[in-house]
């Protein structure tokens, strides 16, 4: 009986919390419902995503007051001209490569492929990932375009190595989140972080992108081939 009385005790936390939870966890149910529906376009749904966060957090939860609201779109004014400058100077960039010819003489585009991977995990080791995405790809995206290399692999590729850079010192800015949860020493997590970075380095096979669109392509997620 007394067994009986703690499942129903605490079933209840449970229920609570996922009811609680349920208005946050149907956030990517709508984002991928209206993508995959065809109901709006991949920039409209990062719309739709602020405006239901905004709902949520202000309606529901009751977290989010009109102050703090107006913080957050300075801060994301903030960052959106961040990116747009980013993305200017990217534009300068392809433009002079175009001009100057120096995408022609990028003959070998392994070659390329390697010394970006190399550079996009050193840089993995020193900054977050945010960051790195938004400083490295408006200036790969035309090499990428040049060698007509497919977008969702060269994604996929970039994805792993930033994620390989982000558990190796000297920053590992992953571990020391981690390790700062867990409540452990840096210092006792490196064996078993190595064995993850290994797994994740033997997976690089994906470098050859049958491998890596073989799935994509059988959901009717990939246009076109490599």
């Amino acid at each position: 009986m007394a067994g009986k009385t703690r499942k129903k005790a605490s079933a209840r936390p449970l229920k609570e919390s996922f009811d609680r939870a349920l208005s946050a966890l149907f956030a990517p149910v709508l984002i991928l419902g209206g993508l995959r529906s065809g109901l709006f376009t991949p920039t409209e749904a990062a719309v739709v995503a602020v405006t239901y966060g905004l709902l949520v957090g202000i309606v529901v939860y009751r977290q989010l007051s009109l102050r703090d609201v107006w913080h957050l779109l300075g801060e994301a004014g903030m960052i959106s001209g961040v990116v747009m400058i980013i993305i200017s100077l990217a534009g300068i960039f392809a433009w002079a490569g175009t001009t100057l010819g120096t995408f022609t003489h990028l003959a070998n585009g392994w070659v390329l492929m390697m010394l970006i991977m190399v550079l996009v995990l050193l840089a993995g080791m020193l900054l977050d990932a945010i960051s790195i995405y938004l400083i490295i790809t408006p200036i790969l995206i035309p090499l990428m375009q040049h060698f007509g290399w497919n977008p969702i692999w060269f994604g996929i590729l970039l994805a792993m190595d930033i994620a390989i850079g982000q558990f190796t010192p000297p920053v590992a800015i992953n571990l020391m989140a981690t390790t700062q949860i867990a409540g452990i020493r840096l210092e006792k997590t490196c064996g078993w972080a190595l064995f993850f970075m290994l797994t994740m380095l033997s997976a690089l096979v994906m470098l050859f992108p049958g491998i890596a669109l073989w799935l994509p392509e059988r959901l009717g997620f990939v246009v076109g081939a490599w």
